[in-house]
């Protein structure tokens, strides 16, 4: 039987939690997530734990920060006067948000502290800084 390897495309079904048994994504009841190894599709942690899978096998894998979203990083949170908002947005806390820098990039932000004058702001990715635990099982290998 052969295993995933570089430059194969696969399906995979998957469910992921966090430490505390949270779960934060899964393909149940949907299609099968397919990616080709070694695209950069998918975390690289996950494309390891993939490459070397044969079809119908199951694996869990524990995927660090640095191997999923990397590292909280505190310099992406900030405070913003409430005065720079649109007029007819009322902020609430875990409210996402985005902001276009004078280049035209957009970012997106969560709420994660509202103020009478101000909120706070993470432009971090939910999971960043955050190990990531992964049910893996290899479908196909298309």
């Amino acid at each position: 039987m052969s295993k995933a390897k570089a430059g194969d495309t696969v399906r995979v079904h998957y469910t992921g939690k966090l430490d505390d048994d949270t779960q934060f994504d899964s393909s149940s009841g949907r299609d099968p997530l397919e990616f080709g190894i070694g695209n950069g599709q998918v975390l690289p942690g996950f494309e390891n734990a993939v490459e070397g899978m044969t079809v119908g096998e199951n694996k869990s894998v524990r995927i660090e920060a640095e191997d999923g979203y990397g590292p909280h990083h505190e310099q992406l949170i900030q405070e913003v006067p409430k005065s720079v908002l649109p007029e007819d947005l009322t902020p609430e806390q875990g409210m996402q948000l985005q902001a276009r820098d004078a280049e035209g990039n957009v970012t997106s932000m969560t709420v994660t502290e509202v103020s009478e004058e101000s909120i706070t702001v993470d432009a971090n990715h939910p999971l960043a800084g955050k190990a990531l635990n992964f049910d893996i099982e290899l479908v196909e290998i298309v």
